[in-house]
């Protein structure tokens, strides 16, 4: 049975954020979740900056030897794509407090980003930061909260001084997310559901992990990149797409859009 955290793609994708769904994200959790009432943030601290856009996923979804998973309900890649881990109950609060919540467990919604936590990786890459302010705003405004029951870890933690995650300044971040919520920030450029027609192409739609995409485009795709044609858009395929769009100087998405269409079938 489905926990009852399945709405969060859509809020997500419905903020123009780029989203990739785990399989079995909507039965995986520890039990179902409380009254949700806010986002705990944090970084993974996992080493390597250079080791990819989101390679603590599977940790995030198994667990560490001293810690079953799933760890928290959304990673955040360094593309700024969310991945959906879990729609129930997670374990990556502990003990702590927040505007009076002390079980973030049951009713804070965990976001890990990918950062080692160090200086080799700061400052933050501009679209996952983006990415960040925007994610926890769409959630907040669905679950009818503002910026103040949004915390870091290192924030909610106790004993004080227990967490030092996320390493970047709480405030600014819940000034960014108010601004969003107020309508004060840019709108987000989005991506076009569809690539327009070219002189040698017709129009196409946009591909991406998670969508109910044209088999006969991915296969498209699979082809161009040297893969098994299946027409399934899944985990190899995406991850085919990101290797060729930095092989090409794009930004490493993994989503077919309209300039990514016109590198690998123009």
């Amino acid at each position: 049975m489905a926990f009852s955290l399945t709405w969060l793609p859509d809020v997500l994708v419905n903020a123009g954020l780029k989203v990739a769904k785990s399989p079995g994200w909507e039965t995986r959790g520890h039990g179902d979740m409380g009254n949700i009432l806010g986002v705990l943030c944090h970084h993974t601290a996992t080493p390597g900056k250079n080791s990819g856009n989101m390679p603590t996923l599977n940790t995030l979804i198994t667990g560490r030897p001293d810690l079953p998973g799933p760890l928290s309900q959304l990673g955040l890649g360094r593309d700024g794509t969310y991945y959906i881990v879990a729609a129930g109950k997670c374990y990556h609060a502990g003990a702590g407090l927040w505007r009076g919540v002390t079980s973030g467990n049951s009713n804070f919604i965990g976001i890990e980003a990918e950062n080692t936590g160090g200086r080799d990786d700061s400052p933050w890459p501009p679209v996952q930061m983006d990415a960040y302010h925007r994610g926890v705003a769409a959630i907040l405004s669905h679950i009818g909260k503002s910026a103040d029951f949004c915390a870091g870890h290192k924030e909610y933690a106790l004993p004080a001084g227990r967490k030092s995650d996320p390493d970047f300044d709480m405030n600014v971040f819940r000034a960014a997310v108010t601004d969003i919520l107020n309508g004060a920030a840019p709108a987000p450029v989005l991506i076009p559901v569809v690539a327009p027609a070219t002189p040698t192409q017709p129009a196409r739609a946009t591909l991406r992990r998670g969508l109910p995409n044209d088999p006969a485009l991915v296969k498209i795709v699979q082809t161009k990149l040297g893969l098994t044609a299946d027409g399934d858009f899944g985990p190899g395929t995406e991850a085919a797409v990101r290797a060729f769009q930095s092989q090409h100087g794009a930004v490493p998405d993994g989503i077919i859009g309209p300039k990514t269409w016109l590198m690998i079938d123009p």
